[in-house]
């Protein structure tokens, strides 16, 4: 649909020039839908869809195609709302002086690569699919970069939390260590039943010897994981062990950070698991940190919605939809 697109546009402006129009900008708003005006700012059809495949959680770009165009289209006016608030945060940004250089946003990337554990070409095919060229992703990185300051600036600096809340936190929440305690993992998941027992241990047990022989668990996760999270190297986060079946948790409890299980049926197929970190409260200490941490996202929360709210009624936003 986009490269269809493309191709309309280029058509278009290579008529109007031949028939002595100058400006390819006003060419681009006869043929690219407003949909929003931000101050004098326009957001286009074509600016909400590449910011919805940039945002896009890993689920969402795990989906087909055809579903995840569905998906974007039912939630388009979200997602502009969003886009809207982006828009305010860097014009503010703007006033204020804030900005990334290239620099920032060359670190940005390598740490994408490293994370995911890409090459060049690895990391320039992956963006290629979700519809970028690189220096649209550049862009994309230095704007997220550039809100990330200006949001430290104006809010997250002046959110502050006492002891005593930390004191009175506690003391309302008994079960909070418990809760709090869990492990960031990845995952190889080869789907299947039991009734083909033969064939999916021997797939298993070959990627299990590949990864005792030194091949990357990223790599070979995006190569052989029928799981959503394969395209980002299998990675699931951080999970509650409260949250976790006790296939999982039988396996886990006999790791150490670093360590890869072997193959095992679990749900409706077999796993390999990498154990990233593990989390546990071992102190008061790191009990009171750990309140402090989220004391301090449930205050930033709330003064970022107000904040947004603010820059919203000071300015002059259109919404065409």
């Amino acid at each position: 649909m986009i490269k269809k697109y493309s191709l309309l546009f280029t058509a278009y402006c290579l008529l109007l020039t031949v028939f002595g129009y100058t400006t390819v900008a006003s060419s681009a708003i006869l043929l690219d839908k407003v949909m929003a005006i931000v101050n004098k700012e326009v957001i286009t059809w074509s600016d909400l869809y590449k910011a919805m495949e940039f945002e896009a959680t890993d689920a969402i770009k795990a989906m087909k195609d055809e579903d995840r165009r569905r998906f974007f289209k039912e939630n388009e006016s979200m997602f502009l709302e969003s886009l809207i608030d982006m828009r305010l945060q860097l014009q503010e940004a703007a006033k204020a002086g804030v900005s990334a250089s290239d620099e920032d946003v060359n670190r940005a990337i390598e740490n994408i690569k490293k994370k995911y554990s890409m090459t060049d070409e690895a990391f320039k095919d992956a963006i290629g699919k979700e519809g970028f060229t690189l220096a649209e992703y550049r862009k994309k990185l230095s704007e997220q970069i550039t809100i990330s300051r200006i949001v430290d600036q104006e809010v997250r600096s002046k959110v502050l939390v006492t002891e005593g809340e930390i004191d009175k936190y506690i003391a309302g929440h008994k079960e909070l260590e418990k809760e709090s305690e869990g492990f960031n993992i990845s995952h190889i998941f080869l789907k299947g039943s039991r009734d083909d027992i033969k064939r999916l241990e021997e797939k298993a047990l070959d990627i299990y010897k590949k990864i005792k022989a030194g091949e990357n668990f990223a790599e070979l996760a995006r190569q052989y994981s029928e799981d959503a999270s394969a395209s980002i190297g299998g990675e699931l986060g951080f999970i509650r062990k409260s949250d976790m079946s006790n296939d999982f948790l039988n396996v886990l409890s006999k790791m150490k950070a670093g360590d890869v299980s072997e193959p095992f049926w679990g749900g409706n197929g077999i796993h390999i698991i990498r154990l990233n970190d593990k989390r546990e409260i071992k102190s008061p200490q790191e009990l009171r940190e750990m309140v402090r941490q989220r004391l301090l996202e449930e205050k930033f929360s709330r003064e970022y919605k107000n904040w947004i709210k603010g820059l919203r009624e000071r300015a002059y936003v259109e919404i065409k939809i």
